[in-house]
């Protein structure tokens, strides 16, 4: 059976919210062993604030390739069938031969950074011709002005949002641009027993 995916339980927690979601999409809820969800809430909120705070500055790009290199790792002594790779900087694109693109076609998802008033992580679900759909942990509920950005209401074990790919695409710090190519970065996620061919 698979959950509705989850919105996060504070301004910070996009970043966990997004890994657990990943997880939730790609495994039904019988199969996750609950070590990962554990290593996700302890790996990730790892940043200070301006203030000195811990936990409000949400979860690093180290926190996050940590986290994916842990689940790599989870898998060769487990046989849990996931696989990940931490994705950064020009890689990081939305692109027809791009790592991203190529793990959406093949039946994984993306855990992606991107601008959303702040830094903020998302996670990608799939694409069709004109769009990527993802699902955003931040329940937000003011009207986006961009026609490009749509908003899903029906679909809670997959998407709340489908987005064009300029936008993604997009360096500025406009909601869900990736931003400038050199700061980008992403985690691709496959549940190995259903990965499709490429």
């Amino acid at each position: 059976m698979k959950n509705p995916l989850y919105y996060q339980a504070t301004e910070y927690d996009c970043g966990p919210t997004s890994m657990l979601n990943a997880i939730s999409f790609l495994f039904e809820r019988e199969e996750i062993p609950p070590i990962i969800i554990k290593n996700i809430m302890a790996y990730c909120l790892d940043k200070y604030d301006d203030e000195g705070e811990i936990c409000k500055g949400g979860t690093s790009g180290i926190a996050m390739k940590y986290l994916s290199d842990w689940l790599n790792r989870y898998h060769k002594i487990s046989k849990f069938p996931v696989s990940c790779e931490y994705v950064t900087g020009e890689e990081v694109t939305m692109n027809c031969n791009s790592k991203l693109i190529k793990c959406l076609d093949n039946g994984g998802v993306a855990v992606l950074h991107v601008q959303f008033e702040c830094w903020h992580y998302v996670l990608l679900t799939g694409t069709d011709r004109d769009h990527v759909t993802l699902f955003d942990p931040y329940l937000y509920d003011k009207p986006f002005e961009d026609r490009n950005i749509e908003v899903i209401h029906d679909a809670p074990t997959r998407m709340n949002r489908r987005v064009t790919y300029d936008i993604l695409n997009a360096e500025g710090d406009g909601f869900y641009e990736m931003g400038p190519k050199e700061t980008r970065k992403a985690i691709v996620i496959y549940n190995l027993d259903f990965k499709k061919d490429a």
